[in-house]
Formats: structure tokens, sequence, C-alpha cells
């Protein structure tokens, strides 16, 4: 009996909650908390005719609606659950918790009443790879993982199905960690690179809020790092858990490394890297973050399995077709320049890239040396197309600019010849165009295969 669970419920019966954010994560929640007899207002910036379906069935529910720009004025709540994406530092929080009700958000209460081990994984890149080759070698292990977080499914509608016996794996961005007071049975973290540094404060705030994935760790919990990369190594200093690194470039004695072809833990031949079907440098360190994570759990059998046969994430590397003797591939998860950086090194031949899109406040100068050694041509397009324009203009590659994601994909198809790449890689986020990178990704697959 999960006692956690029934406190939970007990408490909430009768409670006034505001969730904030009408989207994918906190529907199912509005469905769990009428469940438990809470009184629900749903509160989103959007109107209401913008919702359309989905606001008539809230109403009919029962659930009190409030939209548009003054969304947040007022909340009468106990409970306020919050979207990821929105800070918590807003004067309209302020004002609730002046008046006794309590901040939190779904992952923090999931954290709370899980029974089950949980592995999450967070970082600036390869998180979203990482996170699913450790679900499918735990599923492949023993036979069910629940999986979720940044992708995957709301977890807490789940909770009732869920026992000490269960494997849960999460990914976590720094909006969800930021407010965190858990830590997971084995924690992840892939790299650390500026990003969202038009969310956060700075780059101080962004790594903070990472660390929560380990600050409350316990002895016998697991931390798996990245050597190679400054800033996650020195999370090391600071750690409770049993600390594991994992390297692409050093021979570790002691964690996970590469050794004459085959990725090896402590020494221990474990992954023969010719026999990961994914393509890129960048995928043998995703196996190698996920390897150490799993590390025994998983059987060194099953993780071959997995290599030799798992394809890839959609929307990342995401072969779309073939045309003319052109490939044309989708990868609009690549919302940093280290994520193209590592998309465009992925190819032994140069390609014709795809950049631009929603202005973070990042750096692109990074953009420049593997655009350099790894382009063709470059097209851009989105609100950043002048300041990536300016990072590259060094580079001597030739730079081509388009409207939209449509007129890029018309100068590719026009300047790419048979044997040639094209790929879109934004190095940026898809919020001045689309809603997501899934959106745009699937825009981007419907435009190629129309050509």
């Amino acid at each position: 009996m999960n006692e956690g669970l029934l406190r939970f419920k007990e408490y909430i019966n009768g409670k006034r909650v505001s969730v904030i954010g009408i989207g994918v994560s906190n529907t199912p929640l509005i469905d769990l908390l009428l469940g438990y007899g809470a009184i629900v207002t749903a509160h989103d910036k959007k109107r209401e005719e913008d919702k359309g379906e989905l606001a008539s069935a809230l109403k009919s529910k029962g659930v009190t609606l409030r939209f548009g720009e003054d969304y947040l004025d007022n909340i009468e709540a106990d409970l306020i659950f919050k979207a990821p994406g929105i800070r918590p530092g807003l004067p309209q929080f302020i004002e609730a918790q002046e008046k006794g009700a309590v901040l939190t958000n779904e992952m923090e209460v999931f954290f709370e009443l899980c029974p089950g081990k949980i592995f999450a994984v967070t970082g600036s890149d390869g998180k979203t790879t990482t996170t699913t080759l450790i679900a499918k070698m735990l599923e492949k292990q023993f036979g069910h993982v629940y999986l979720g977080g940044n992708i995957g499914n709301p977890l807490l509608p789940e909770i009732e199905k869920m026992t000490e016996d269960d494997y849960v794996v999460v990914e976590l961005s720094s909006f969800q960690l930021m407010a965190m007071k858990r830590s997971p049975k084995v924690a992840v973290i892939t790299n650390l690179t500026p990003n969202h540094l038009d969310w956060h404060r700075d780059m101080d705030e962004y790594l903070d809020a990472k660390k929560n994935i380990m600050r409350y760790q316990n002895i016998d919990d697991r931390l798996v790092l990245n050597f190679e990369n400054d800033a996650t190594r020195c999370v090391s200093d600071d750690a409770i858990a049993e600390v594991t690194f994992f390297s692409s470039v050093n021979h570790l004695s002691e964690g996970v490394c590469e050794i004459d072809g085959w990725i090896c833990h402590d020494g221990e031949k474990v992954l023969k890297t010719d026999d990961i079907l994914l393509p890129g440098r960048h995928n043998v360190e995703n196996y190698m973050a996920a390897i150490a994570a799993t590390h025994g759990y998983v059987t060194n059998a099953v993780v071959c399995e997995i290599a030799r046969t798992f394809g890839g994430v959609e929307h990342r590397i995401e072969l779309v077709r073939t045309l003319d003797g052109v490939k044309y591939y989708n990868s609009s998860i690549d919302s940093s320049p280290t994520r193209t950086e590592a998309a465009l090194r992925s190819f032994k031949q140069k390609v014709i890239v795809i950049m631009g899109g929603y202005d973070k406040q990042i750096p692109f100068e990074p953009l420049a040396e593997p655009v350099a050694d790894c382009a063709k041509a470059v097209i851009l397009t989105g609100a950043t197309a002048d300041k990536i324009a300016e990072a590259i203009k060094d580079t001597g590659v030739p730079t081509h600019r388009a409207t939209d994601l449509k007129g890029a994909v018309d100068i590719a198809y026009g300047i790419a010849t048979e044997g040639d790449v094209v790929i879109l890689s934004p190095a940026c986020a898809s919020f001045d165009a689309y809603a997501n990178f899934m959106e745009r990704g699937n825009k981007f697959k419907e435009i190629v295969n129309g050509l």
C-alpha cells in the first residue's frame, strides 16, 4: 500500500487547486485531481476559443476556467500546480503563497509519491536519447517501465498502478528541476552548456537548477557524470551518491570509456561501438551514459541487443526520405549549438544544413568551427538568422536566407545534388514559429515528403 498516496488523497479532497497551463501534462493531471475530490480552476494565457473542445470538456467536468492576459490575477487556491515553463517567482504566485497557497508541479509531487526506482536524466544535450536508451534496456530486462517527464506520458496519473518493484525513467529539464526537493535513485547529467538563458536569469541559475537532480540523493544512490564536460565533472565535488564517470576521450580505470573499439565498464567489455546502429560520436556517449546508469540492473546481452536494433528517436537525425539521390534528415530536436555540432559531425561528408529559430539568448559563436568543418552550405531562417549569420560569417561556407521553413527546404532542394545530405538542425528552439520542436519537425517532414 502506498501510504504517501493515501495521505495525498486525504489532503487534496475538497481543496481548491489551481492548475496553471492547460497542456500535455496538465490535462491528465486535472482529471486525477477531480477524481480525488479537488475543486479545480484551470488557468491559461491563451483565449478560451483557442482551446476549443478542450475548454468545453473541462467545463463539463466542473472545472472553472481562467483565460487571457490576466489569467494569473487573484489566484484563490490551497495548492497551485505550475506548468514547467512558467517561472515560480512571478508576483501573482508570491501573492497567492502569502495567502497560504502551496506552489508545486506535477513532477515534484510525483517524486514525493512514487514507490518505484526512479532513473532520471538531465543535461543540455543528449538527454532524450539517453533517457530512451535507459528505458529500453530496463524494459528489455524487466518487461515493463514507466517513461515520462520531459518525454513520454504524464506520470502522476499513473501513480496508483506503481509498486516498489517498478522502474520509472524520466527526462528532466531545468524548468522541472528548479524547485525539486527530491532526487532519483539513479541520476544522469549528460553535459552542461549554456542553454535557456532567455528563461533563466543567468548561467548560474541554470546550473543550480540542474544540480537538483543529485542534490537530495543518498549515499546508496548513483550519479552518472560526463568526465569530458568541465561543468558536469565539477558537480562531483558536491555529490552524496556514488559517482560513475563516462568518457569518450580518456581511458578510465573506473567508470565507462572506450578501449580498442569497445565501451567498457571498469575495464570490462560491454558493447562494441561498431554494433551501435545510431550514427554519430555523440550517440556513443549516450550509450556510455546509459550503460553507466543501468550497470548491475541489466545484462551486457541486453545492452548489445538494444544497440543493434534501436534506430533512434523521432526528430533526432531522423531519415525522412531519399529523393534524386539526396538524403533529407529531420533533427528538429537540435535546439542548441552543441546539439547541432553533434548532428553535423555525425556524417562523414559535408552537409547542407537548415538552421535558425527562436532566440534563447545563447551565443552562436560555437557554431563557427563545426560549420566550417562539416557544412557544404547553410540555409538560415527564423528569428535568429542574423545572429547565426554573424557568428559563421568568416567560415567561407555559402549562406542562404529563407523567409520560412518551406522556403528553406526549397532552397536546399535547388542546390542539392545526387549524394548530398540535407538536414534540419536549427540550433534554436522553435517558438518563433511553432509550438514545439515536434511540430517543427513534422512540418519539415511534410514539406520534404511533398517535394
